[in-house]
């Protein structure tokens, strides 16, 4: 059974490193046998034989799992060879990564029914939402390279990123898979952050404390939530659109770094 988790393993990550240099009207077929694939090494890493396993390298490769996804969708109506040129080479290293880093055992924790599925989505959420700032500083680059102005005479000096950049699809596809990101990131921080709030007790077996990590987990909830009314009430975009992902997130990192930077450093508690 282990030979055969590990080649599906190795299936899939070849899937996608043949998608990324296969010529487009071939690479979407084999990117969506890699995502069945890796979706395969992903049950069976997190929900395996051996017993519910959590960790860096499960949530690293799902959050990969859900980009090539968003790619593979996208690809169905734009151009996105530049874009594949990044997520896939870095999806396929992320897939046999459970298999070296299988995470923590997290058995106890079944008597719990809700404690796994809150931690999947929450950590899924914070993964999505990440892509989603990587996104946006990939927008922020590309959209100054277009003001910059390079020249045609300059062509053949530009840097290996210039011609990356040059290469991207247009800004208003790149700015509508970022609000896929957003969409998809915001769908599954509701889900952890209500109930987190709703089902603390049955989740972590404590009554609900309003504490740093919640408040700035429910401040980054609103952010993004006004950032998804806004586009759709307003159509806002551009460096609204930018200035509030890139806040959104650096709330969350707040919530789940900068918590215990302020309980240890700032309050003096441990």
């Amino acid at each position: 059974m282990q030979i055969l988790l590990v080649i599906v393993h190795l299936l899939a990550a070849l899937a996608y490193l043949v998608a990324w240099r296969m010529p487009a009207r071939y690479a979407g077929a084999l990117m969506l046998v890699g995502l069945a694939l890796h979706a395969g090494a992903l049950y069976a890493a997190i929900f395996g034989e051996a017993g519910w396993r959590f960790g860096f390298a499960p949530i690293l490769s799902a959050t990969l799992w859900i980009g090539v996804a968003v790619l593979w969708i996208e690809g169905l109506s734009v151009r996105v060879e530049a874009l594949r040129s990044v997520v896939l080479p870095v999806a396929a290293l992320s897939v046999p990564l459970p298999l070296l880093f299988p995470g923590l055992d997290l058995s106890a924790q079944a008597t719990r029914p809700l404690f796994l599925p809150h931690l999947l989505i929450g950590t899924l959420a914070y993964g999505v939402l990440a892509m989603a700032a990587l996104h946006a500083l990939l927008m922020t680059a590309a959209e100054r390279a277009l003001h910059g102005g390079a020249d045609g005479a300059g062509a053949r000096s530009m840097s290996p990123f210039a011609r990356f950049l040059e290469d991207l699809p247009p800004l208003l596809v790149l700015e509508r898979i970022l609000f896929r990101f957003i969409g998809l990131g915001f769908v599954l921080l509701t889900l952890t952050a209500f109930s987190g709030v709703l089902f603390s007790e049955e989740i972590f077996g404590q009554p609900m404390r309003l504490d740093h990590k919640t408040v700035f987990t429910l401040v980054a909830w609103a952010v993004f939530g006004v950032l998804l009314l806004g586009r759709w009430l307003w159509g806002w975009r551009g460096r609204t659109a930018l200035r509030l992902t890139f806040g959104g997130f650096v709330l969350l990192l707040l919530a789940y770094v900068g918590s215990r930077l302020v309980l240890e450093v700032i309050l003096h508690r441990r």
